[in-house]
């Protein structure tokens, strides 16, 4: 029956993407162009929410980043713990062997969300697939599934999802498009370098499986699984929030196209991100662990997606866990640029998450509980960040490669906004009970008419002064790992 199904599907989807192939590049970002503006309603959503939380699991989790006593340091980039199969350079049927072992029986869906919504999280967004091409979810139109390939027999997907809708959590999936090493071919490397061999152009072979490429073509990859299972995500999980693609690499702008209409064409509403290549998104994505330094040259609504540790799937080796300072630091300095932050967890191989991850993530929880007035649903003041604290953050390996310091001081404040007031929050508090913000002194253009912390219900005494606003705060402290001021001004 599964395959009768998936046979619908892909034929279905192909007779309503033949038409896009009589398309010019224009037409079709000019259809794009109205798709996307159609979306103003879950724009305003995301823009809101500013937190989520992304899960990276799979049958990556069991390995945990080592293969046959090597670890991915010792293997070849990139070192995160999900691409172990590339590292490694595993044989399509020899990593297929890992779904007999994948039982993840200490899996608790609702446990998961619940900590998510403990954090102060809005959304929620699972690997469907990832680039081993296994399926986290029941997929008519292939085998390589959780419930068709594993013990297991629970489609996680499912899951969560019910999880989400229980406890008012958006939902949301990300999908492999471009990659998929178990069916992807070579990620038509081969065919693309012949042309730009022609034209004298590199063609970079990154993520591409060239070690083990599957024998039908890439072509064959989109007609028989990757749109199909785009359609079937669509159909199974109504009224998702986004979709986030991933590794568009080599893709073509009419394919790309594609898999932006195949969203729309079943569920309008939902955003897509800029990864599925060519343009077509409907916000961006800065990097992974990645805050940009001028968010002025961004053009979309942003989200940066980041590690508790260094790794997005389970790495069993990897303890250098983001403290619960640097993760309010994380989700400050872009929340302050105008951004949206989505902090990813690895579950093991058994479905546990790490407890590190569990007791961060609390711990943050009770900060956001305070001080959430300051991050959700606001906007960029005329500037994001004052003190000597600079952090520049450019990628998953700089923080550990770079041995980044994380420390701040009581001058470093970082600015949001919300209608006439600015929220200025800090991380580590005053020792003399005196905060000073210099960006609203005298000549800042701005009449202070009251000063609040957040959590403390008695306002604050405070004078504008040449060298800044300087704020009397109260003996009490509403949570250890900082305070956010809410100033009202005309």
């Amino acid at each position: 029956m599964k395959k009768v199904i998936g046979l619908f599907i892909g034929v279905a989807f192909l007779l309503n993407v033949c038409v896009s192939q009589t398309l010019t590049e224009e037409q079709m970002r000019a259809d794009w162009q109205k798709m996307s503006d159609s979306k103003e309603k879950t724009i305003q959503q995301f823009n809101h929410d500013k937190f989520g939380m992304f899960i990276h699991w799979g049958l990556y989790a069991i390995p945990g980043g080592v293969w046959k006593g090597k670890t991915m340091e010792e293997m070849r980039r990139p070192f995160v713990a999900e691409w172990v199969q590339h590292a490694a350079e595993v044989p399509r049927a020899e990593y297929a062997q890992l779904a007999t072992q994948f039982n993840p029986t200490d899996f608790d869906a609702e446990s998961i969300v619940k900590l998510a919504k403990a954090a102060g999280m809005k959304y929620l967004v699972i690997t469907s697939k990832h680039h081993d091409g296994f399926a986290m979810y029941d997929s008519p139109c292939s085998k390589f599934d959780i419930m068709d390939a594993t013990p297991f027999k629970h489609d996680v997907v499912r899951e969560l999802y019910n999880a989400c809708k229980k406890f008012g959590i958006d939902f949301g999936l990300y999908y492999s498009h471009n990659i998929d090493w178990a069916d992807g071919s070579d990620g038509q490397y081969y065919a693309t370098k012949k042309v730009n061999d022609a034209e004298g152009k590199e063609t970079r072979s990154f993520g591409c499986n060239l070690w083990d490429p599957s024998p039908n073509t890439f072509d064959e990859y989109l007609k028989n699984k990757a749109f199909p299972q785009v359609k079937e995500i669509m159909t199974q999980y109504p009224g998702m929030k986004q979709i986030w693609y991933d590794m568009a690499a080599l893709m073509k702008p009419e394919q790309s196209y594609k898999f932006y209409k195949a969203v729309y064409d079943i569920q309008p509403e939902i955003i897509v991100n800029e990864r599925v290549g060519n343009g077509f998104g409907d916000f961006d994505i800065p990097g992974d662990n990645k805050i940009p330094a001028n968010p002025d040259e961004i053009s979309k609504p942003w989200q940066t997606v980041g590690t508790l540790n260094n790794s997005w799937g389970y790495k069993s080796y990897d303890h250098d866990w983001k403290s619960v300072k640097e993760l309010i630091f994380w989700l400050t300095e872009i929340v302050s640029k105008g951004g949206n932050y989505m902090l990813n967890i690895g579950p093991d191989g058994k479905g546990n998450v790490p407890q590190p991850c569990i007791d961060n993530l609390l711990t943050l929880g009770k900060w956001v509980d305070i001080n959430g007035e300051a991050i959700y649903g606001t906007t960029r003041w005329k500037m994001s960040h004052e003190g000597p604290t600079y952090l520049k953050m450019e990628g998953t390996n700089a923080r550990e490669k770079e041995k980044i310091k994380v420390e701040f001081t009581p001058q470093d404040f970082w600015f949001t906004k919300k209608n006439d007031v600015v929220y200025a929050i800090a991380i580590e508090y005053p020792d003399e009970n005196v905060a000073v913000v210099t960006a609203l002194n005298t000549s800042s253009g701005h009449k202070i008419k009251s000063v609040n912390m957040l959590g403390y219900n008695k306002p604050l005494s405070f004078e504008q002064k040449e060298d800044g606003l300087t704020v009397i705060l109260p003996d009490v402290k509403p949570d250890p790992n900082g305070y956010a001021l809410k100033i009202a001004i005309e």
